[in-house]
């Protein structure tokens, strides 16, 4: 059964990795399920506090992350129609370009939806800056701390076998 739990914590941190570029996935949330499911193998115990405050981090995040961005679109006069074309943009610009889409996809798709939503191009083109820079802090922290929980998923993995 241990080694059920280990393969299951170890999806679900690799799937909260890869979820801090993904808008679907809850990045950090997701990892820290991995975190979760290994504390149920016979060998380790994480601390109660540790993951309480570990998950007290990850919805932290998880709602700066839909805050951050709405901040950088409105700073720059961004409209909703610029976070929606973001959005997709971002969706498109990963399956189509690969990792370069992560940047490429929501400043294109901002800077489409706020060209249709009547703003004069130097406006959405600021519009869409601004969301291209909420977007990048969103993932940095997403990623970062997805990447701390997968950390914390490999020493207590580490110790189960040596």
């Amino acid at each position: 059964m241990d080694q059920l739990f280990i393969v299951l914590g170890l999806i679900l941190c690799i799937t909260g990795l890869l979820g801090s570029f993904v808008p679907i996935i809850p990045g950090p949330i997701t990892s820290w399920f991995g975190l979760l499911v290994i504390n149920f193998t016979s060998t380790t115990e994480l601390n109660y506090s540790f993951l309480l405050i570990s998950f007290m981090i990850a919805v932290f995040v998880f709602t700066l992350d839909i805050i951050i961005p709405i901040i950088g679109l409105k700073k720059f006069g961004g409209t909703k129609k610029g976070m929606i074309g973001a959005t997709i943009g971002l969706l498109l610009g990963l399956f189509i370009l690969g990792p370069l889409g992560i940047i490429i996809g929501p400043f294109v798709g901002a800077l489409s939806g706020e060209i249709t939503g009547e703003l004069k191009l130097g406006k959405a083109v600021k519009a869409s800056i601004g969301t291209l820079i909420g977007f990048i802090a969103g993932v940095t922290m997403k990623f970062s701390i997805s990447l701390v929980y997968f950390i914390f998923y490999l020493i207590e993995v580490k110790n189960i076998f040596f």
